[in-house]
């Protein structure tokens, strides 16, 4: 059985991690004043945007996801015939409508894709699994890269099912914003889902006016919560490179990866207080580190040079 993986743009892996798997993206439109970036996890693109958009234009921007006719459309013209099993893992659909627009694209795909293969001459059902992880960015990514292992391990559709199902409650996502006043104004859009930065500004706000303080916030089962807070960025990610390390060395992760991102250029990432020491514990535990440049979509929430880090762990708190 072809089985296959489609995810949004906001799941944060590097960009050979989503050509090694040929994992298939749903791009995410966003407006920006009078400019509209598709986000498709262009490295090019990215760049452009961090270099000449983000702090110009991000605080004011809107994103656009797929639409349920899009959707249906990326599926019918390619994904039905490429594949006979497809798991679509969405961002949380508490934040955001691209689980609720592939849920209702799937009723149409399902029931039209037969004639589609036959016309191309592919025999044999097809199936597709539309899963809301419940979390985000790096979090999204570690339920894909443990899907993606058990597809080459061989495993069949019923077990990568119900492990990823399992393991959604225990995905924990730990963010520092590096700038708090951009979190802050981005503002809250009424008549809309409420969006991450709706909570993060709400966060944001919750740590005093002084937006010198840097919170470590955690996210988990589809809320996000202050975990501590440290009158440096520098503090705060030494602080949450050492719980990760400390729940490697534990033993208590049930993932095989560790997922970060990094609204910026990930060469910042390995120089930062308390990755040494990570990494070293990584490596003794067999736990694979993956690096990558956040979405456009998700900076536009969080701002330049947060940091995002996720695994699944069992009874995770931070310490």
């Amino acid at each position: 059985m072809r089985i296959g993986i489609v995810v949004d743009s906001t799941c944060d892996l590097p960009e050979e991690y989503f050509r090694e798997h040929n994992l298939r993206i749903l791009p995410i439109s966003i407006r920006l004043g009078e400019d509209v970036l598709v986000d498709k996890r262009d490295s090019d693109v990215t760049a452009r945007f961090y270099r000449d958009q983000l702090d110009a234009k991000g605080r004011d921007a809107e994103s656009i996801p797929y639409s349920v006719d899009q959707i249906r459309a990326v599926f019918l013209d390619e994904l039905v015939l490429d594949y006979d099993l497809v798991f679509c893992i969405t961002v949380s659909g508490k934040r955001s409508q691209i689980f609720d627009n592939a849920t209702q694209a799937s009723f149409s795909i399902l029931k039209e894709y037969q004639k589609v293969r036959a016309d191309a001459g592919v025999q044999g059902p097809f199936s597709m699994r539309v899963i809301d992880s419940k979390t985000l960015f790096s979090g999204t990514a570690v339920l894909v890269c443990e899907a993606v292992e058990l597809i080459r391990g061989g495993a069949n559709r019923n077990a990568i099912r119900l492990n990823i199902d399992e393991m959604i409650p225990h995905v924990c996502g730990y963010m520092v914003p590096e700038d708090l006043g951009y979190v802050r104004d981005r503002g809250f859009k009424k008549g809309e889902r409420k969006r991450l930065s709706d909570s993060m500004r709400g966060l944001a706000l919750s740590v005093g006016s002084a937006l010198s303080m840097h919170p470590i916030i955690r996210i988990h089962g589809g809320e996000e919560n202050p975990a501590a807070v440290n009158r440096s960025y520098e503090k705060s990610v030494r602080r949450l490179f050492e719980h990760v390390a400390g729940r490697i060395r534990g033993g208590h992760l049930i993932s095989r990866h560790v997922c970060l991102s990094y609204a910026g250029d990930i060469s910042r990432v390995t120089a930062m207080p308390g990755y040494a020491e990570l990494k070293v514990a990584a490596e003794e535990r067999g736990v694979r580190l993956l690096i990558s440049t956040m979405s456009p979509t998700g900076a536009i929430n969080v701002g330049a040079g947060c940091l995002f880090v996720a695994y699944a762990s069992e009874n995770d708190q931070f310490e």
